[in-house]
């Protein structure tokens, strides 16, 4: 009982504080999961580090919308809370390891394409710095390849910069904080994408595809925007066709740089990915870049928290800061050149471009 008391606390807090005045249903469900001893028996099937709550009710919203759990894809649609909250309740109760199967594989997902704001000035730089003429993009923790999509995304600073594709169907906007420029260096050819992921999302197989639409709340204020951007990126990245290697992203770094044609850069990029990684684990993720770079320059873009990626300075900024680091490494041979070249908040809402680029 003391594990389910405080498990109902998780969820009454994601109740009360994460879907408050954003989901009513999700907010009504949640609650409701927090009170009935017999979900919280069915969410403890899932292993221990699977139970939060963006991920269960993932789970939820996925059934639903495959069409294993009509009443519940009923009362989201109808946005009915109180009918969502016992249909959730019943199906946890009845499909307890059906449940339990989806949140043991899959992990919430969430805008990605937003980090292309971040990213398409990085990685621009990073190739200039190197004179590439091509280069293959090998993103970390990929998801569904959205990240290696970023030539294609049209982008929109708010100090009226602009790079991308500008007839894209994919938009994204970005706060610039400060009175430096975003560089608007285009970037050089795109040859290779590889993404690597312990479960990567392949868009053109149905499950995977509907997943991606399961993680957006059913009753967000903005969720026919969502949608419409999800089938936008989906469409991107099936476009592209990214290599996806499942497994280990550290151990799967030395078969994506193998993907990348001897004449490119590869571009490792990195984006809140190494907080899931033990300290150890990141130290493994360096030394396999330093291997790579010992037949040719290897380059890293990283997005990470203040002190997350090793080697990136941390321009004196406090760990936990609130806001993340934009860094550049080089790996040529012996030599390691690392600068943090920028700040961002909100997961490339707002950039902060401090560098002389």
């Amino acid at each position: 009982m003391g594990r389910a008391r405080t498990l109902a606390q998780v969820y009454r807090q994601f109740a009360e504080v994460d879907a408050a005045g954003t989901s009513p249903l999700y907010e009504r469900v949640a609650l409701a999961l927090s009170g009935s001893d017999e979900a919280l028996r069915a969410i403890e099937a899932a292993p221990a580090r699977r139970r939060q709550p963006a991920l269960v009710l993932a789970a939820l919203h996925d059934l639903a919308l495959s069409g294993r759990a009509p009443a519940l894809a009923a009362a989201y649609a109808a946005g009915d809370g109180d009918a969502a909250a016992g249909a959730a309740i019943d199906v946890l109760v009845r499909m307890a390891d059906a449940v339990a199967a989806i949140a043991a594989r899959r992990q919430p997902r969430t805008d990605e394409t937003g980090r292309c704001a971040v990213l398409y000035p990085a990685v621009a730089e990073v190739a200039r710095r190197v004179g590439a003429d091509a280069v293959g993009l090998v993103d970390v923790g990929c998801a569904a390849g959205f990240n290696l999509v970023v030539d294609r995304v049209a982008i929109a600073y708010g100090n009226g910069q602009s790079l991308g594709d500008p007839a894209s169907p994919v938009r994204v906007s970005c706060s610039v904080v400060g009175d430096r420029p975003v560089p608007t260096r285009a970037l050089p050819e795109i040859v290779a994408r590889v993404g690597v992921d312990p479960d990567p999302l392949d868009v053109t197989d149905p499950d995977d595809a509907r997943w991606l639409r399961a993680c957006l709340w059913p009753d967000a204020p903005d969720r026919s925007e969502r949608v419409a951007r999800l089938d936008a990126e989906t469409a991107l990245a099936a476009a592209v066709s990214p290599v996806l290697l499942r497994g280990d992203v550290v151990d799967l770094l030395p078969d994506a740089f193998a993907r990348v044609p001897a004449h490119a850069l590869p571009v490792v990029t990195t984006t809140w990915a190494l907080s899931r990684l033990s300290p150890e684990g990141r130290l493994r993720f360096l030394h396999r870049l330093d291997e790579a770079a010992s037949g040719r320059p290897v380059a890293w873009v990283s997005v990470e928290g203040v002190g997350v990626a090793p080697a990136i300075p941390t321009l004196g900024d406090r760990r936990a800061s609130g806001h993340s680091t934009i860094g550049l490494a080089v790996f040529d041979g012996a030599t390691v050149r690392a600068e943090a070249v920028g700040r961002c908040w909100s997961r490339g809402r707002l950039v902060a471009w401090p560098a002389d680029c």
